[in-house]
């Protein structure tokens, strides 16, 4: 099958049990979920797996997930993350190679720690369960005053924390930023959710809303720009730090140069790779900005890169006609059942990124989902 559309109502479970299989596949016995056999494991991606098996019911194995990082966060707050980004590829066999040790060192990232607030809402979205919620505040209170800590007096969140063994840039990703926003929109909820007042997540949000729509010079200050990545476009409007016509506007500015018709998202402009994950996440976008048809059509070429297991591929190479790299990472799969969640509504995590919490909001419930 090359097109599936879907839409409210509309949710095949058994056509996506293999893409949850390939998660729990992958989960170590820990709770923690690598990206790929053997492979790297950090919170971001770990997460995003999660809340892939909670939209299947597999919920005694996200919870086993979300148990593993509280057991392993930092007296800080944070988390060692690796980056998977940095494992190379065999030219060869078109897989990682290694367990991620030929890469960079692990990292506090912002963003990865930030997740985890996305991630515990979401599944309670789900479960309904309080008890769980309340298990995981402390754990979600540390992550982000972490974080916050990190925040600038312009707004934006610098990226990594420095540690003893390497220097990190004082500077800010754009996506990092955009998904650390949402962070603390769930952070928020939970924290409301339970009665605990935190009016300075209410204003280092707000503060970070401002940058990531007034202050572009705030970001890529130290590296090369990232606006050749597709996450730097629509990871705002995912986010809903971008509403309106202003999410409409950057979304229609540049839909050319990284969407492929009847292929996907390209990762980035000048390689001819799509991704299954950048056309699931622009997928999440369009719903965000109330656009569901637009974005039925879009999901419905990602099934094309679905395995005769049920699992999705990473990408595609358009020029070779590979699929590259020869990889099903999990957070893949997680990002494919997000994506369909959203679009069927099959459960109520579907909500997670279509809803968007008002900046002046103030952990004002009766606000909480006014777009």
């Amino acid at each position: 099958m090359e097109k599936l559309y879907l839409g409210k109502g509309q949710f095949p479970p058994k056509f996506f049990d293999g893409a949850a299989q390939r998660i729990l596949d992958l989960q170590r016995g820990d709770g923690a979920i690598p990206w790929f056999d053997g492979g790297v494991v950090d919170p971001w991606n770990h997460i995003e797996a999660a809340m892939g098996l909670s939209i299947l019911g597999h919920r005694d194995d996200a919870e086993s997930a979300y148990r593993w990082l509280a057991q392993t966060q930092l007296a800080d707050g944070s988390w060692w993350g690796e980056l998977g980004a940095s494992v190379p590829v065999d030219l060869e066999d078109h897989k990682f190679k290694g367990d991620g040790s030929e890469g960079e060192p692990p990292v506090r990232d912002t963003n990865f720690c930030a997740y985890i607030a996305t991630g515990i809402w979401h599944h309670y979205l789900i479960t309904k369960e309080r008890r769980f919620l309340a298990e995981f505040w402390p754990c979600v209170e540390r992550a982000i005053d972490f974080v916050l800590q990190l925040q600038s007096e312009h707004g934006e969140v610098r990226w990594a924390a420095d540690d003893p063994h390497r220097e990190t840039a004082d500077d800010a990703l754009r996506t990092g930023c955009a998904s650390i926003y949402k962070s603390l929109e769930c952070a928020l909820r939970i924290a409301t959710e339970l009665g605990h007042p935190r009016p300075d997540w209410v204003a280092a949000r707000s503060a970070l809303g401002q940058a990531l729509r007034h202050k572009p010079h705030r970001f890529d200050r130290t590296w090369d720009s990232k606006e050749r990545y597709s996450m730097d476009w629509y990871y705002p409007v995912l986010a809903g730090a971008l509403q309106g016509e202003a999410a409409r506007s950057r979304i229609a500015g540049k839909w050319d140069l990284f969407v492929e018709e009847g292929r996907g998202c390209r990762c980035v402009s000048d390689e001819p790779w799509v991704t299954v994950a950048e056309t699931c996440e622009l997928t999440l976008a369009l719903m965000a900005m109330g656009q569901p048809v637009r974005a039925m059509e879009l999901f419905s070429w990602v099934h094309q890169y679905r395995d005769d297991t049920g699992a999705y591929w990473m990408g595609y190479q358009m020029v070779e006609e590979i699929h590259w790299p020869q990889e099903m990472p999990a957070w893949t799969a997680g990002a494919v059942l997000l994506a369909a969640d959203a679009l069927c509504q099959a459960t109520d995590g579907a909500r997670l990124f279509v809803e968007v919490l008002d900046e002046d909001a103030a952990q004002d419930s009766e606000r909480f989902y006014r777009r």
